[in-house]
């Protein structure tokens, strides 16, 4: 029987003293926090979009950053793994839009609860408000961990779980990029990833609260595009937020943090140009003697379309009649390229996951165990990979996870 010290009882945590006690070991789990599950409690707006029940192409697919390196991980512990492990421990499930899984409560206390039921029947040990302040080594090896207080703890093996940057009021506040450097492991630099965009454009303020479904949106670097999506946004008082942002930020988040780029909004994308063009003639002939402002609030939800009227530089009081052709292409023009100009990202504090993290390059990927020091592992979102949202970020803490809980 080995003993192994797991830092942090996030998602990777527990889920990775579970399978090391299931295989024998004496499993501590220390957490700095007074309960574990901080992060893992408030993800999927508090119902925990576990996985998502897509095929393993899209599985790989939809992982941002070294994706090649978790090939094994996905393979030995699949997303319908996932969901048997969570259905087993009591917990039923359901498949929403996009695959993503959720328990059927919608309650990711109850993911919590499974988990948690799971470890004690499996007699892992778990320290609360307890800090641990280094990993000891001696001759390349590791030998066990220091606390806050001093004291020292003696095992066989170190699990760093100890998550990335991204809320940091649920204990992410980077422990584990210091314990990583400190043993000569590379940390890529860090940022954060699936979160809202700044934008310049005074008008988003106006539109603070508006979510539009079924639109198109197109980032641009120049004439360069770098992002083509379809789905849902959300106006912020500061920018733009939403599923389809946040995905967004995964591919040109790095880029977006250094310089401007174009977000491009489509509001009609199941519309050709002609299309649109037909169904503006037609409300227009409908209201030919009303004024421009009163004969488009067809077109965009309430709160949207004074920005519009504003936007297309048509006198809102003009009588549709007297529209110029070349005034109302211009207006359909702008409903097809509604255009703003990303300034930056959000913090850290804002972010769903931390991009960048230890070099998946020092570690093995089929056991999580670093290369340069026996006995030390690396899971979850400490390590240098990331993903979209639907689910596949936690994916990756139960897979890397399960790779290390196994390996012991």
């Amino acid at each position: 029987m080995s003993k192994i010290l797991i830092i942090g009882g996030g998602a990777a945590g527990m889920m990775a003293s579970i399978w090391a006690a299931r295989n024998g070991n004496e499993v501590h789990v220390f957490e700095k926090n007074e309960k574990t599950g901080k992060k893992l409690y408030i993800t999927g707006k508090g119902r925990c979009n576990l996985t998502n029940a897509c095929d393993m192409d899209t599985l790989f697919a939809s992982v941002c950053t070294n994706e090649k390196f978790l090939y094994s991980a996905f393979y030995s512990f699949t997303n319908q793994d996932v969901m048997g492990f969570f259905e087993e421990a009591g917990v039923k499930l359901k498949t929403e839009r996009g695959n993503r899984v959720f328990p059927m409560s919608d309650r990711s206390a109850d993911i919590l609860d499974a988990l948690r039921c799971q470890m004690k029947k499996s007699g892992v040990r778990v320290h609360l408000n307890t800090e641990v302040s280094d990993i000891l080594t001696e001759e390349g090896r590791v030998f066990g961990i220091r606390m806050d207080d001093g004291q020292t703890i003696r095992g066989d093996a170190v699990f760093v779980a100890t998550g990335g940057l991204s809320y940091a009021s649920t204990g992410s506040t980077g422990d584990g990029y210091r314990f990583a450097e400190k043993l000569g492991h590379k940390v890529n630099s860090c940022q954060p990833s699936l979160v809202p965009f700044h934008i310049r454009e005074a008008f988003v303020k106006e539109l603070q609260g508006l979510s539009l479904k079924n639109v198109e949106i197109r980032i641009r670097n120049g004439k360069k595009e770098l992002y083509r999506e379809f789905g849902e946004m959300l106006f912020t008082h500061f920018g733009v937020s939403g599923p389809l942002i946040l995905t967004a930020s995964s591919y040109v988040g790095k880029l977006a943090a250094k310089q401007e780029l174009s977000l491009i909004l489509d509001l009609k994308p199941a519309l050709t140009i002609e299309q649109l063009d037909q169904r503006i003639l037609r409300d227009f002939e409908e209201n030919k003697n009303k004024a421009f402002k009163n004969a488009v609030s067809g077109l965009f939800p309430a709160k949207l379309t004074p920005v519009m009227i504003s936007l297309s530089r048509i006198d809102p009081d003009k009588k549709v009649h007297e529209i110029s052709r070349e005034e109302r292409q211009r207006f359909i023009s702008l409903i097809k390229n509604l255009e703003m100009t990303i300034t930056g990202l959000r913090g850290f504090e804002e972010a769903i996951i931390t991009r960048g993290g230890v070099s998946v390059k020092e570690i093995n990927p089929s056991t999580m165990e670093s290369k340069l020091v026996s006995g030390l592992y690396f899971i979850g979102e400490v390590l240098d990979l990331d993903a979209v949202t639907g689910g596949f970020n936690l994916q990756i803490a139960w897979s890397t996870a399960y790779a290390a809980g196994n390996a012991v």
